[in-house]
């Protein structure tokens, strides 16, 4: 069932017709509908081909144009962003959003707030919304084949819909937990209420790997400065989306994460080599085989590529770079198009029209946001007149997206949604707590001198620091826990604001300082931290947590350090059951935070500590002998552990000693109440023993050391079953070798051994000094993930594989360790 407001009938020419005629040639013979109705979904490429033939160019440039319409119902006329500049007639030359579709004949349409208010807290209307553009675009004066329906739904700080959908804490935070598993069931959720409203695109994951930390437009959008750990995470969000129905776009090709400027407002450049874009590219490598629908487009400059032209616009990164070596053959869409970063071509300022040629030109399908959509027709009109493009290059790009809309099931005869159905499933229950886990599983203690945490209820706290609502809230939390609780908010403090709240702390048992310098000015960044500073100096315990970026931490040494990555509704509730200990941190630093000296860290990758006494699980070993009698492994005794064995409903904990080894046997260590796995602890061992009459060929020097199975065909095993050999470390990585999880949560740095029974453990993670409080390491970091620049398949297929395999066991033991 649908609901659609009515609206009334207008007299112009129709476009269609064109459409029509081909798609019926190819479908009337089958008793398909007449002319005068919405074109039927094409069941060939050869009917696909059929539609893209008979359209008019400048239907096919419609179908390339996806943009935004102001309104809130199909014949919502006079919305204006309070500016009549941003209208549908200004834009368009027409009133409603309706019509803007049927005049453009446009492919797709963006949901935003400040274009349709509606939906921000409003699902069903959201949803009607949605009814009434499809109903524009398959009417008699539509182009008669439904639209994209599209939205940037990150989660965290970029989400267009709030409240009462699942607002989840942000990409940041899911990558401090290093899960797939919940990655997946994150985009799950984001993609059964996107399309619940009639939301079929969007624009996600962000697979960019932020490793800079002066990164002003990406930060916490990315999952983290691992590229292997972002390539898994990534897949497992866009997964997802698309297993339910919504189609996922990777973002920002070629990687926006090493930028020191917002191509929001400028042109960012960057100057590294090609090894090192191999870096940023490996999540979208990830993506591509993933199977994801779209890819989008930085507008950057990168040097190793392009050193002239922007990626949206340059035909080396969209065709050479993206089709062609990387072998992708969805669709590319642009960055919206009215970004200031297109702009700012040193000697060259481009017209809106050059730049949606230009863009058509690299390679891109799908032009995004024009900011002149009537100079961008005439401009492509024009282009296709003089020979600077050929009707078959936009015949591709329709192609493309036409095969799409019908395999995405977009194109349907019913592209309708239930209104209502929709509130049962946004903000449900089982959805909620998708994104309450990651918030609990996110949270990231890096210090906690003399065990300043957990509070006890009976502890007076105070309150205080960035967030006008934030501070508030999460005093109210923690009020709602029973604990005695002060607000005082001070975003970007005065030195008079400064005294103030020394003066106010007195008497408190604990201060609680929230920062975040993200969009401030350079100078209410600096009061941020001298506030902290000062209260830093009194001789009250001082809690310090970065709201946002988690960078925040090297500024003042307080006495604990909480980063939440978040200042989303969940992360605040995790924060206050974490300050009060009803939540013990557990997540893993997925950046490296830099030290006060130019290339030092402070913590390093993979970094984070916990309540109770950290403990390092001894390995189990694994006896491998010709045939099978003698096979066996050895559990070890190690305080504050215990080992399950088997995986799903035949999970059990062994006692130590030595068991019979056959088949595949997979072990981890789970800690027990009062213990946590120290943050560069392996936890998660899996091991295939030879099947019966089999020899190897060369025995195993070290069955102390187990390799996990290669998940992804690769070099032939120089011995059959059991572990698996390369003739060196190089070749192993070469072969994409899996990881060894680590389960609480970060992953192992052994590759499957070489030859020589050598563990190929990567140990280019980063350094630095031992990390200050707390449990911090006694030895230079190892990192989390591989950082080998191996082919993303078996990386990202083995961290899932390995997941998988403690996925009755480790995610379900692990809630016993933090309740």
């Amino acid at each position: 069932m649908h609901r659609s407001r009515s609206r009334s009938s207008r007299s112009r020419p129709v476009l269609r017709t064109g459409v029509v005629a081909a798609a019926a040639t190819c479908v009337l013979a089958a008793g398909m509908v007449p002319a005068n109705a919405a074109v039927p979904p094409p069941t060939s490429d050869e009917a696909i081909a059929a539609v893209v033939d008979g359209m008019s160019l400048r239907q096919l440039i419609g179908q390339m144009t996806w943009t935004q319409v102001y309104g809130n119902t199909g014949d919502h006329a006079g919305h204006t962003y309070g500016n009549p500049v941003q209208s549908n007639p200004a834009r368009y030359g027409v009133d409603t959003p309706a019509e803007v579709i049927e005049e453009y004949d446009l492919g797709g349409v963006l949901y935003f707030a400040w274009s349709n208010p509606v939906v921000v807290n409003d699902p069903a209307g959201t949803a009607e919304l949605s009814n009434d553009l499809q109903a524009a675009s398959v009417g008699d004066e539509g182009s008669g084949i439904p639209l994209a329906v599209t939205i940037d739904q990150e989660g965290g700080i970029v989400a267009r819909m709030a409240s009462p959908v699942t607002v989840f804490p942000g990409n940041m935070a899911l990558g401090a937990t290093y899960d797939p598993m919940l990655a997946y069931a994150q985009g799950s959720v984001l993609g059964r209420e996107l399309a619940s409203v009639g939301v079929n695109v969007d624009f996600a994951p962000v697979v960019d790997v932020n490793t800079n930390p002066a990164n002003p437009v990406i930060g916490v959008r990315s999952m983290g400065e691992n590229p292997e750990a972002v390539a898994a995470l990534g897949v497992g969000q866009l997964t997802g989306l698309q297993d339910n129905g919504v189609g996922a776009a990777a973002k920002h090709f070629p990687g926006h994460g090493d930028t020191v400027n917002d191509s929001h407002y400028g042109l960012p450049v960057v100057d590294y080599d090609r090894a090192t874009l191999d870096r940023h590219l490996l999540p979208f490598k990830a993506a591509i085989e993933a199977g994801v629908d779209m890819v989008m487009t930085a507008h950057i400059i990168v040097e190793a590529i392009d050193d002239e032209m922007p990626g949206t616009l340059s035909h080396d990164v969209l065709t050479g770079l993206l089709r062609e070596e990387m072998g992708f053959d969805g669709l590319i869409t642009t960055d919206a198009l009215d970004m200031a970063a297109l702009k700012q071509l040193p000697g060259n300022p481009l017209t809106d029209g050059e730049i949606a040629v230009l863009a058509i030109q690299a390679g891109s399908d799908i032009l995004l946001m024009s900011p002149d959509v009537p100079a961008t027709f005439e401009a492509i009109t024009e282009a296709v007149e003089n020979d600077e493009l050929t009707r078959e290059r936009l015949e591709e790009s329709v192609t493309r997206i036409l095969e799409w809309k019908v395999d995405r099931g977009v194109w349907t005869p019913d592209p309708y949604v239930d209104v209502d159905a929709v509130d049962a499933v946004v903000g449900n229950a089982e959805h909620l707590a998708v994104a309450d886990e990651i918030a609990d599983r996110s949270l990231t203690l890096l210090r906690n001198e003399d065990n300043v945490l957990p509070l006890s209820t009976d502890d007076s706290v105070f309150v205080t620091g960035w967030g006008a609502t934030g501070v508030p809230n999460l005093t109210a939390a923690l009020a709602a826990r029973g604990a005695d609780a002060t607000a005082h908010p001070a975003a970007a403090p005065t030195d008079a604001d400064i005294a103030a709240a020394v003066a106010a702390a007195q008497g408190h048992d604990a201060i609680l300082v929230m920062t975040n310098v993200s969009g401030l000015t350079a100078a209410d960044a600096a009061a941020q931290r001298a506030y902290l500073a000062a209260l830093v100096a009194t001789d009250i315990p001082v809690i310090h947590v970065p709201v946002r970026n988690p960078y925040d931490v090297n500024w003042a040494m307080a006495d604990a350090q909480l980063a939440t990555y978040s200042y989303q509704a969940p992360s605040l509730n995790s924060l206050a059951d974490a300050v009060l200990g009803t939540v013990n941190p557990s997540g893993r630093l997925p950046v490296n935070i830099p030290g006060a000296v130019a290339g030092e860290v402070m913590y390093p990758l993979g970094y984070g500590i916990s309540y109770g006494t950290a403990v390092t699980p001894a390995a189990p070993t694994f006896t491998d002998q010709p045939g099978t009698a003698n096979d066996s492994f050895t559990i070890p005794a190690t305080e504050g552990v215990e080992y399950v064995v088997g995986e799903g409903d035949d999970a059990e904990v062994r006692e130590a000693g030595t068991y019979p080894g056959e088949g595949a046997v997979a072990i981890a260590a789970v800690p027990l109440e009062g213990y946590y796995l120290a943050w560069d602890a392996e936890a998660l061992w899996a091991h295939e023993f030879d099947a019966a009459g089999e020899e190897p060929t060369t025995p195993d020097p070290d069955p102390t050391t187990p390799g996990p199975e290669p998940t992804t065909p690769g070099p032939e095993p120089t011995t059959p079953g059991g572990d698996v050999y390369y003739e060196n470390c190089d070749a192993a990585r070469a072969a994409g070798a899996a990881p060894v999880h680590r389960g609480e949560p970060g992953y192992g740095t052994h590759l499957d051994r070489d030859r020589d029974g050598v563990g190929c453990e990567d140990s280019s993670g980063g350094g630095g000094p031992t990390a200050p409080g707390g449990d911090g390491p006694s030895r230079p970091p190892r990192g989390n993930l591989p950082s080998t620049g191996a082919e993303a398949t078996g990386l990202v297929a083995g961290a899932l594989l390995l997941l998988a395999l403690g996925a009755g066991t480790v995610l379900a033991v692990r809630r016993r360790q933090t309740r």
